[in-house]
């Protein structure tokens, strides 16, 4: 009864303290779970089979010599298949153009635009990410998400029920509505009945954001770059480093390309094998030499061991990805159901405390 008692005062507490705070972060998790589709749905164009040479036009078109401009990364839109956002520095700052698998371009937003042409969405992303304020916003995510894991167990063991009581504590009171016994019921129920995947969904997104912390007590075998000795220029474009990537995963969907540098020379291609865990972004991994066109290093995301596909995994199954569109559904229906809670426990705290 002690345990009870105490767990139920600091779970109380705790809400009430991190309240309005994880009110956001469970409605803009809600509101980005579909993000991809809800943004290449606010730009016009077909569907398009993918042509690396097209892209590759692209690429030099907006770049032309002398220019000063670089396409540092180009990655699949997630939304509409075969859609692709240039990532554009230039002269006169950055910006991101989307383009469809022929290379015609769609949209260009400045980069870092929170508003317009779909950056409010991009702001959504990072408002639930980190605030909006960089690595010090991880890190408030990150140690708020840990707290909600403590008042989550807290949560379970106040409403734990004894041994008898579980039917009437899982299915709230009917009739009172909008009383103290009502509204406690509901809040209790509630809690039960979802508690265990809010938990597991919480933890991944906890583990995301301390993924340094998390890597060093895992130990997955590390995904590493080859060493850049002997590589000296740029004679290979994007379309035969892409060809020869995909050659070596025949089967794989390009997901993106980070472009060489003078630090890299190489093209680094990611590609989405069948079977990986995530939806968009797969994991598996090939270096091409930018001077030559040859693989000189690989990672295949099917077969890089149970550490490696944990640390790996922890973003497909925090979105839902993991599930496929159930999967999605439920971690949407699971920030529905925290902001449900807050709002549940809020009422609770008010009639009894006029009470």
């Amino acid at each position: 009864m002690k345990l009870r008692m105490a767990a139920t005062r600091v779970h109380r507490w705790l809400g009430l303290a991190c309240l309005a705070f994880w009110a956001i972060q469970a409605l803009t998790g809600v509101l980005i779970v579909f993000h991809w589709e809800m943004d290449d749905a606010l730009v016009p164009g077909a569907r398009t089979a993918i042509d690396p040479a097209a892209i590759e036009r692209r690429i030099e078109a907006l770049t032309p010599d002398g220019s000063g401009g670089s396409v540092g990364s180009v990655w699949e839109s997630g939304g509409v298949p075969g859609r692709f956002d240039l990532y554009l520095d230039g002269p006169d700052g950055s910006s991101v153009v989307r383009i469809d698998g022929q290379g015609t371009v769609l949209r260009e937003r400045a980069d870092g635009e929170m508003l317009a042409h779909g950056g409010w969405i991009d702001t959504l992303v990072v408002v639930h990410h980190n605030l909006l304020a960089g690595d010090t916003g991880s890190w408030i995510v990150g140690i708020s998400g840990a707290v909600l894991l403590v008042s989550l167990l807290l949560g379970l063991v106040s409403a734990w029920p004894r041994r008898g009581q579980w039917r009437s504590a899982l299915f709230p009171r009917r009739g009172g509505a909008g009383s103290v016994a009502s509204t406690y019921s509901w809040h209790r129920a509630l809690g039960l009945w979802v508690a265990v995947p809010a938990l597991m969904t919480v933890a991944a997104g906890t583990m995301m954001v301390f993924s340094g912390v998390v890597e060093a007590i895992v130990e997955p075998p590390p995904v590493e770059a080859p060493e850049s000795t002997g590589v000296s220029k740029r004679d290979v474009g994007f379309a035969t480093a892409v060809a020869a990537a995909q050659a070596a995963y025949p089967d794989a969907r390009l997901s993106g390309v980070n472009l060489p540098s003078a630090d890299t020379p190489f093209y680094k291609v990611r590609l989405l094998q069948p079977g990986e865990s995530r939806r968009v972004y797969g994991t598996t991994t090939v270096y091409v030499r930018a001077d030559n066109g040859l693989v000189t290093a690989r990672h295949d995301a099917l077969v890089d061991g149970p550490r490696r596909s944990f640390a790996d995994g922890l973003f497909p199954f925090h979105t839902g990805e993991m599930g496929g569109l159930f999967g999605r559904l439920l971690v949407l229906a699971t920030g529905l159901w925290l902001l449900t809670m807050v709002v549940l426990g809020l009422a609770l705290w008010r009639k009894r405390s006029r009470r």
